[in-house]
């Protein structure tokens, strides 16, 4: 058949059953994303003769003669491979300019929808944009950018810059402006590439059958019908996997993560596991192969609740406690992962000294990341031989040095490099996809390719872990603290990625941010034959703070006190020790303080109206309070290179990958910034194992303050070199040199900097010492008493951030955390059933906020200068993510008397606790 893409004619044969989206990527376009197969995320529209439509959903066959548009050919024609254009379409545009994108995978869909949009629909973005689902944003930037496209059509020039067609022109160089980011107009034209963006001929596919069940022991895999299967070409067992364990988990130290998973196992624990692999030359045959395995089980009991799992009688999930867990065991039950046990001063006798005493449990359910892109990678050979794995991950060292050490290979014979990542939270850093692509390209000699599909990836992935949270926290009359005392179990699942390093890092800030003499916590992280947890942003912290924040709520309500007059008596300040359950020194300390301020800033936002609800409804207030360390312990380490070329140009080279957290742009302006010149005239090459020595990679919000840091000390020691050429030049003292743009100068006198080059510098970080990062949330509600209905009248954030280097994209990664943590607070449940499977395993059936979920966040930021960060900047990441659900919580407690104490807070759920707070008397006086 014949169809026209973007102006060209393309002549094709579909497949059986093959939809439109698929063909599309086949034939290059690929900003046409791939995000669900089923409709729900949006990631894939193209307008076909006009019309907007999610082309997963479409049968290839009925473009047939028809016109379709990609968002590659949204501003005109153009052919598969064209560069980015030098003239956008005004709605492209006016995503650059709101910088209306994160990690950028939602984008061309976005873009997509939004043209096709009329003035009328404009007005009404939560029906317009219902079929679209973005992740990072929270959508304000997105609606910005919608409004922005109505200003430009009304001619008001001045609304947005640069909607006039042409791409907008670089802002200035120095911090705390705010510059596009280097990737915008690739992004919003679909050039920008991702894992799987590229040719896939000549390549084998691969995929995976799953275990069926909990827990279960593979005694035969029959392979022979599926090796008869047209193009198949191998099936993958545990024969064929390298005898060794390993974690999913990535850390600079591996022993940090238990060492209990192999590519391929002959036991299954959960339902979900690879049992084996397909490699084919089409996806088609793959999933054929798969289905024409014929497997014995022995099926073995299971243990799928947390609070069994260490019973006496518990089924095991390994058979011994697998070795390199993060803490020795202080219990001796196999099912138990790891521990977190301590305890300063009495906590015995700080709750006796106590006038007021409130105890509480707390629960927190699984949830998944849902980052658009699901896992991907693909691998070959280079020419050198070299295993080359393209992988979306964001530690792309760690997971080359994990295969080296799986299958016996020098680092030098193995490179990870990564395109753009479309999202990732904590979920990324796992290798789940990498070890096997590896062992099939060694076991095939041909490129492979894998990605999961979406319901692959809420089965058979990682989610935040379960916990159960007790607390127990005494108070004086006055307010302050004599006692914290902390209960927590966590469920890890079936492996013990991440076990220890959530459990430690969940009870650490959450008691650590109060002053406090007696302090106890007692956690174990339990396996279970369940889906595994992982590392999910903010790393533990969500739960315990939604269990400690409630709680000094109810504190707080007992005294008769403010809520932030409680906690301004308690906060730690300058100066005071940041103490959890142990004295010993450690190298976090105040680089700035903001608390204060965020404190001031929300009480004074919450007290400027009364909430205001609509008639019958309840109203109230609630705010809650988070520290978290800015740097992950025991060592992040970074490097960054930079050079300055023969046209006076600079390339800068780090290791740090870019998946919506602004580190991309932020790099370019720090390195700007020191050699006074615009982020324009800096190139960036990023997530390459081949690019730089060493990075350890993005999380534990490190991108800037570790990753930054490396960058800030190569740029300095560039211009240092670049002052010192130039002093010789021109016969003065180097301090009298100054960066100029393209040039460096001392008084009247001039170098040009390309007179100057070529010439580069290193710059290393090892992530020590660590500030601290605080963030705290507001929220005025209005609930229904007679459904358990909420709305959410007013949502204010104060962050502190340091110096905050980009203030439009800060602004986005602090309304994205919030909408992420809402999700997480109302609706988000990943639910396992009485057999351990998942339940829900879609966008259909696991509800991420649509923008019709999620209300404009007013952020603030706290006017800090950090001592340790580059240029005084702090992380603000995963941060904003953690006081959410417990300042939710504490305005529905104060609109309707009635605490929930588990997450998700569902209407049904809300409706019950309001009885239950009115039989027992404590409703509001008024209602």
């Amino acid at each position: 058949m014949r169809l026209t893409v973007n102006g060209t004619v393309h002549e094709v044969a579909p497949r059986a059953g093959q939809c439109l989206r698929t063909l599309l990527r086949e034939l290059g376009w690929f900003g046409v994303k791939k995000g669900c197969d089923a409709g729900d995320c949006g990631a894939c529209t193209v307008h076909v003769d006009g019309e907007p439509l999610h082309s997963c959903l479409v049968p290839a066959f009925r473009a047939a003669d028809r016109s379709v548009t990609t968002v590659e050919g949204l501003a005109g024609p153009c052919a598969p491979g064209d560069g980015v254009p030098d003239t956008l379409h005004p709605v492209q545009a006016a995503f650059v300019a709101a910088q209306g994108f994160q990690c950028g995978f939602c984008t061309p869909g976005m873009v997509m929808t939004a043209a096709a949009l009329d003035q009328g629909q404009r007005r009404d973005l939560p029906a317009a944009l219902k079929g679209n689902l973005c992740r990072c944003t929270g959508y304000r930037a997105i609606a910005d950018a919608i409004a922005g496209i109505a200003d430009a059509i009304a001619g008001i020039a001045d609304a947005i810059a640069g909607l006039d067609g042409r791409v907008p022109a670089p802002c200035p160089a120095a911090c705390e402006h705010s510059p596009p980011a280097p990737a915008s107009a690739a992004l919003v034209s679909g050039r920008a590439r991702y894992t799987l963006d590229c040719d896939a001929a000549g390549a084998l596919h691969l995929k995976v059958l799953r275990s069926p069940h909990a827990h279960a022991r593979v005694l035969r895999i029959d392979d022979a019908a599926a090796l008869a299967v047209p193009g198949v070409v191998r099936v993958l067992t545990h024969a064929d996997a390298p005898d060794r364990r390993f974690s999913t988990a990535r850390h600079q130290i591996p022993a940090d993560d238990a060492s209990d998973m192999r590519v391929l196992d002959s036991v299954m624990r959960f339902v979900g596991q690879r049992v084996a692999a397909v490699v084919a030359e089409s996806e088609a045959a793959a999933e054929a192969g798969c289905r024409a395995l014929i497997v014995d089980y022995e099926v073995l009991p299971a243990c799928l609740d947390p609070e069994q799992a260490l019973a006496p009688d518990a089924p095991l999930v390994h058979g011994a406690r697998p070795t390199g867990a993060d803490a020795p065991p202080l219990h001796p039950h196999p099912n138990l992962a790891a521990e977190a046990h301590g305890e300063i001063g009495d906590v015995a006798a700080g709750l006796a000294a106590a006038d007021v005493v409130h105890e509480g449990t707390y629960r927190s359910q699984r949830i998944q990341h849902a980052h658009l892109e699901t896992h991907a990678a693909a691998g070959w050979r280079d020419p050198d031989g070299r295993l080359v794995i393209r992988s979306s991950t964001q530690v792309p060292f760690l997971t080359r040095d994990a295969l080296c050490a799986l299958f016996d290979l020098p680092r030098d014979r193995v490179r990870v490099e990564c395109g753009r990542v479309g999202g990732g939270f904590g979920g990324k850093q796992e290798m789940l996809t990498e070890d096997l692509v590896a062992l099939a390209v060694m076991a095939t000699g041909r490129p492979v390719r894998w990605e999961l599909t979406r319901t692959e990836q809420f089965t058979a992935t990682t989610t935040r872990h379960p916990m159960r949270v007790r607390v127990r926290l005494g108070a004086r009359r006055d307010g302050t603290l004599t006692a914290i005392d902390l209960q927590v179990l966590s469920n890890t699942g079936a492996y013990g990625n991440h076990a220890g390093g959530v459990l430690h890092h969940g009870c650490n800030e959450v008691i650590a941010v109060y002053r406090c003499a007696n302090k106890r916590v007692a956690g174990t992280a339990v396996h279970t034959h369940t889906l595994p947890a992982g590392a999910f942003r903010g790393y533990g912290l969500s739960q315990t703070i939604f269990a400690v924040e409630s709680a000094m709520d109810e504190l707080a309500r007992a005294l008769s006190l403010d809520p932030f007059a409680l906690r301004r008596r308690n906060v730690v300040r300058p100066g005071d020790p940041m103490v959890s359950t142990s004295l010993e020194p450690h190298d976090v300390q105040y680089g700035s303080y903001g608390l204060d301020e965020c404190l001031d800033a929300v009480a004074a936002a919450l007290a400027e109206s009364p909430p205001a609800g609509p008639p019958g409804w309840r109203t109230g207030s609630g705010m809650a309070l988070s520290m978290i360390d800015t740097i992950p312990p025991r060592g992040h380490f970074a490097e960054a290179r930079i050079a300055l070329d023969g046209d006076g140009r600079y390339g800068l080279r780090v290791g740090t990958v870019e998946f919506g957290n602004g580190t991309s742009t932020v790099h370019g302006q720090i390195a700007a910034e020191v050699l006074h010149t615009t982020p324009d005239r800096i190139s960036l090459r990023q997530g390459d194992t081949d690019a730089v020595g060493h990075d350890t990679g993005a999380y534990g919000s490190t991108g800037i303050v570790v990753a930054g840091q490396a960058t800030l000390r190569a740029a300095e020691s560039l211009a240092a070199t670049l002052r010192d050429r130039a002093a010789a030049r021109l016969g003065v003292d180097p301090a009298a040199c100054r960066l100029d743009g393209d040039a460096v100068t001392a008084g009247e006198a001039r170098v040009a900097l390309a007179d100057l080059g070529p010439a580069e510098a290193v710059g290393h970080a090892d992530g020590t010492p660590r500030s601290v990062a605080f963030n705290v949330q507001g929220f005025q509600v209005a609930v229904h008493p007679g459904t358990g209905e909420l709305r959410i009248l007013r949502s204010v954030h104060a962050a502190d951030a340091g110096r905050v280097m980009n203030p439009v994209q800060c602004r986005g990664q602090v309304e994205g955390g919030v909408a992420q943590a809402l999700g997480a607070a109302l609706y988000e449940d990943l639910a396992i059933d009485g057999e351990g499977r998942v339940a829900t395993p879609s966008f259909r059936t696991y509800h991420i906020p649509a923008i019709a979920d999620v209300p404009r966040t007013e952020v603030i930021f706290a006017a800090t200068h950090d001592a340790v960060g580059p240029l005084g900047a702090k992380s603000m990441s995963e941060s904003p993510f953690n006081p959410v659900a417990a300042a939710l919580g504490n305005a529905i407690r104060d609109a309707t008397g009635a605490r929930l104490t588990a997450t998700p807070f569902a209407p049904d759920r809300i409706y019950r606790q309001i009885g239950d707070a009115a039989r027992n008397g404590e409703e509001k006086r008024w209602t």
